[in-house]
């Protein structure tokens, strides 16, 4: 199966105690940056949807959003164009920018550190139903690569790995490490 349009959600710690109003001047000095090394273009801003896509920063190559889907907050990296390479540098790729993202975000003094990935959870979307459906088939088939990479991630400790099961909705691994990380230590275990 070939994975593209890969996102990768990072769950945050304490999300009542986080208001959003702050991303968006944020989110808008990356866009005069151009920090990622994407090409960045808009800001939108979703906070007044319940459990919806909160403030997006919109790009050419991809997006990058703290999100409430399914009122679960999380530093989401959406990757919008199709990437050359295997399955694993996909992935890679989709977990090293959410990574980046939410590392930049817990570093910012305007957001006087609330803004902390939890540590455990995480999750995968592949938002290309063509590609990937949300079918026991799919999973069968991404299952042993998402293992690999996720082997790699969280440097062969143990992790729990659980599939959604809805047809309608986006081919979903939800992934919780036994052992908490810092976004650094994820960082160094994909780059290295």
């Amino acid at each position: 199966m070939e994975m593209q349009h890969v996102n990768v959600k990072l769950m945050l710690e304490n999300p009542d105690e986080i208001d959003l109003e702050p991303l968006i001047p944020i989110f808008h000095s990356w866009i005069q940056e151009q920090t990622p090394g994407e090409l960045l273009l808009d800001v939108a801003d979703y906070r007044h949807v319940q459990a919806g896509p909160g403030v997006i920063l919109i790009g050419h190559q991809g997006d990058y959003s703290v999100d409430n889907g399914q009122s679960r907050l999380g530093v989401r990296y959406n990757r919008k164009a199709e990437l050359d390479g295997d399955n694993e540098s996909r992935l890679a790729q989709a977990a090293i920018a959410a990574l980046r993202a939410c590392q930049r975000l817990e570093g910012d003094a305007r957001l006087a550190g609330r803004v902390r990935f939890n540590g455990k959870e995480l999750e995968l979307f592949v938002n290309d139903r063509l590609l990937a459906p949300n079918r026991e088939s799919t999973r069968e088939g991404a299952e042993p690569e998402l293992r690999e990479f996720f082997r790699k991630l969280f440097r062969s400790g143990e992790y729990t790995l659980s599939f959604g099961s809805d047809p309608r909705k986006l081919f979903t691994v939800f992934v919780r490490s036994v052992q908490p990380f810092a976004v650094s230590e994820l960082l160094t275990n994909l780059e290295s």
